[in-house]
C-alpha cells in the first residue's frame, strides 16, 4: 500500500468512454473539479489505439484517484478495458482509490456482461486472446461491484456531480494531516468546539472563538477548518481579518463593500467581483450552505460586514470567529463560544515530555551520523 505520504501528481485519473460522455457528463464534471481545486488528468490530444501508452499508465499511476464513468459502450473500447486493468493494478500497488459512476447502465450488465453493455463487449473480444479476455472481464466483474453513484437515482445531473465532487474531496481530505501535530490539548479542544457546533442541526450557526493572543486560536480554527471543509461546497479560512484589512472596520460604507468583496472572490472561486451594496453577501450566498471562518476578528464593523444575517444562508452554514476580545462576541450577540485557556499543568508537563524526548532522538540520530 502506498504511504500517506506519498506525493501525487493527480487528485483524479478519470477513466470513461469519450463518445458517450466526453461533451456531456464528462464536461461539467471536469468543470465542477476545477470549481472544487481538483486537479484532474486531461487526456485531450492524446492519440488513441488499441493500446494504451506509456503517457497514459504513469498518469493513472501518479493518480491518488481513479473515477471509472461506465456508460453503454465502455466495453466497445479496448482502450477503456486495459485503461480498468491498469487501474486495479495500481489499486493493489500503489493503494490507489477506485470511484465509479454508472452513467445511463446497469451494474449488474456490467458485472455480467450481459444486455447491450454485454453485446458491444463481446464484440470486443473477438479475435483476442483467453488471457486478454479474462483480464477484461476480472476488471468488470471489480469494477461493477464497487458502490457507485447510479444516475437512473438522480433526476438532477448537476447534484450528482456535486456530489462525486464533494466525495473525491472527502477521499482527498482524509489522509491524516500533521499540520497540527505538537499543539497541546488540539483533540480535546476539537471535540468540545464541534459539541458546540451540533453539526447536525441544520439551522445556520455562528460559533465565537476566544481567549489570549497567542494562546492557539487560529491554529485550532485552522485544523477545524480542515475536518469541517469536506462537508460544505462553499467554504473560506479570511485569515487575520485585524492584521490584514487594519482599515477596514471604521464604519465607512466603502470599506465594508472591500471587504465583502475579498469574501466573495474567494468563497465563489472568482477572479473578479464588484459589490455595490451591503447586501450583496446575503443575495449571493442565500440558501447556499457555507463554512466560513473569520479569523482574528476586532471590530464590530467587520463582523456587520461579513457575518450579519446568518438566516439567510443555506441550511447547515457554520460562521466561525475568532478573537481575544470576549466582550466584543458579547456585544454582536453572539452567545455560543468557547474560550481558550492556558493549558493545565498535567497538559504542559505532557508537551515538555514530549518535546524532550524529541530532542534527545535527533541527538542520536546526530551522533550516529557523526
Amino acid at each position: 500500500m502506498a504511504s500517506s505520504s506519498r506525493s501525487w501528481r493527480y487528485n483524479v485519473f478519470p477513466s470513461f468512454h469519450g463518445p458517450d460522455v466526453r461533451v456531456t457528463f464528462m464536461s461539467h464534471l471536469k468543470k465542477q473539479f476545477q470549481h472544487n481545486g481538483i486537479i484532474a488528468f486531461n487526456d485531450e490530444g492524446i492519440e488513441r489505439s488499441k493500446l494504451i501508452g506509456t503517457e497514459l499508465i504513469r498518469a493513472i499511476r501518479e493518480s491518488r484517484i481513479s473515477i471509472v464513468v461506465l456508460s453503454k459502450n465502455y466495453g466497445s473500447s479496448s482502450w477503456c478495458l486495459n485503461e480498468l486493468v491498469e487501474i486495479f493494478k495500481c489499486q493493489e500497488s500503489a493503494g490507489q482509490i477506485v470511484m465509479t459512476v454508472f452513467y445511463k447502465v446497469d451494474p449488474c450488465d456490467v458485472r455480467k456482461q450481459m444486455g447491450a453493455f454485454g453485446k458491444t463487449f463481446k464484440e470486443t473480444c473477438e479475435g483476442k486472446t483467453e488471457t486478454q479476455v479474462h483480464k477484461w472481464i476480472h476488471a468488470l466483474t471489480r469494477v461493477a461491484n464497487i458502490a457507485g453513484e447510479h444516475s437512473v437515482n438522480w433526476n438532477n445531473e448537476a447534484k450528482m456531480i456535486e456530489k462525486i465532487a464533494l466525495n473525491v474531496s472527502n477521499n482527498l481530505n482524509a489522509t491524516p494531516s500533521r499540520d497540527f501535530d505538537g499543539m497541546v490539548g488540539l483533540e480535546g479542544h476539537l471535540g468540545k468546539i464541534q459539541s458546540l457546533l451540533i453539526l447536525e442541526n441544520d439551522e445556520p450557526m455562528t460559533l465565537g472563538i476566544s481567549g489570549p493572543a497567542g494562546i492557539g486560536k487560529t491554529t485550532i480554527a485552522r485544523a477545524l477548518y480542515h475536518q469541517l471543509s469536506p462537508d460544505f461546497p462553499l467554504r473560506y479560512f479570511m485569515e487575520n481579518v485585524r492584521g490584514s484589512y487594519g482599515n477596514i472596520g471604521c464604519g465607512d460604507h466603502g470599506s465594508k463593500l472591500r471587504l465583502q468583496e475579498q469574501l466573495l472572490l474567494h468563497i465563489l472561486n472568482q477572479t473578479n467581483m464588484n459589490v455595490c451594496h451591503l447586501d450583496v453577501i446575503s443575495e449571493r450566498l442565500c440558501n447556499q450552505k457555507v463554512l466560513i471562518v473569520l479569523d482574528d476578528v476586532d471590530s464590530l464593523d467587520q463582523l456587520d460586514a461579513l457575518a450579519k444575517d446568518i438566516y439567510h444562508f443555506g441550511s447547515g452554514s457554520r460562521i466561525i470567529v475568532t478573537t481575544k476580545d470576549q466582550e466584543l462576541l458579547e456585544r454582536y450577540g453572539i452567545t455560543n463560544t468557547y474560550h481558550v485557556g492556558f493549558p493545565s499543568n498535567g497538559e504542559a508537563l505532557e508537551s515538555s515530555v514530549d518535546m524532550l524526548l524529541e530532542e534527545t532522538l535527533q541527538n542520536m540520530v546526530l551522533k550516529s551520523w557523526q
